[in-house]
Order: C-alpha cells, then sequence, then structure tokens
C-alpha cells in the first residue's frame, strides 16, 4: 500500500492478513472492525472476494493494475498505488462527498490479496495499455 490509508484502517488489514495466514480464516472480531470502519462497502467488498472477482493484471515491464467486476458484471479498474477506482460509487462516495474511505472495489482488492484469493493475469504491455485506454474511453462517453 504506497499511498497511506488511514492507520487503523491499514493496521486492520494487516491484522487480516496475519489472521488468515495463520487460521484460513478471518475471526469475527475482525470482520465486526472491518463493517465498522468500512460501512457497507465491506460487506459488498467480502462478497466480492468470496467470487474470486479480483484479478491482478500485470505486464512483462512490471506495471500492474487490479480489475474488479463488479456485481452489476461491469470491470472496475482499481490502482491501489493511489486508492482509486473507476467505478461511479468512488467518484461519490469517496471524491465527491468525502464520506468514505474507499469503494468495495478498492477494498475487495486489499482483502483478496490479505486472504491470498488474487487472480493473476499476465498480458502483453500492448494488452495492458489497450485495457487502460478502453477504460478511458469509457469514461470520456458517460462524461463529467
Amino acid at each position: 500500500m504506497e499511498a497511506t490509508l488511514p492507520a487503523v484502517a491499514e493496521e486492520l488489514l494487516k491484522e487480516i492478513k496475519k489472521a488468515f495466514q495463520e487460521t484460513s480464516h478471518v475471526p469475527d472480531d475482525l470482520l465486526l472492525a472491518l463493517k465498522f470502519i468500512f460501512g457497507a462497502s465491506a460487506v459488498a467488498a467480502l462478497d466480492l472476494v468470496d467470487q474470486h472477482s479480483v484479478t491482478q493484471v500485470v505486464s512483462p515491464s512490471g506495471r500492474a493494475v487490479y480489475q474488479v467486476l463488479g456485481s452489476s458484471g461491469k470491470l472496475y479498474i482499481c490502482y491501489t498505488s493511489c486508492h482509486f477506482c473507476t467505478c461511479p460509487a468512488f467518484a461519490f462516495s469517496v471524491l465527491r462527498k468525502n464520506d468514505s474511505l474507499l469503494c468495495k472495489h478498492i477494498l475487495a482488492v486489499y482483502l483478496s490479496q490479505a486472504t491470498g484469493t488474487c487472480q493473476e493475469l499476465s498480458v502483453s504491455d500492448q494488452q495492458l495499455a489497450s485495457i487502460l485506454l478502453a477504460e478511458e474511453e469509457e469514461e470520456e462517453e458517460r462524461g463529467p
């Protein structure tokens, strides 16, 4: 996590990873803390993790992004280096209203990393560029 999440959220994700590595499950007290910090998006993010909806897309140059298959069936691009997601909820709740730390997609990325359930897809640099350009074109079509 290059860009820093608030310390309490970052510590909680570390504790979840540690607990999962030791016992292969997340204890109830950590799940409750997750819901307390991230609200309703915690349950939705856990559901995305259970459905194996998170894929790390990596290229030979070492560049990587995450694709998360949302509950609506749309793929969203997540950048963990800056805690950014291309979903409308991120733009509204995190950026505009500033009432959430993360959207469910980014939280799902962190949780899938902690639980070792993140899938990996190797693509060429050109394919990764195409993925990113396709997302940019969709955003332009949606407008501001």
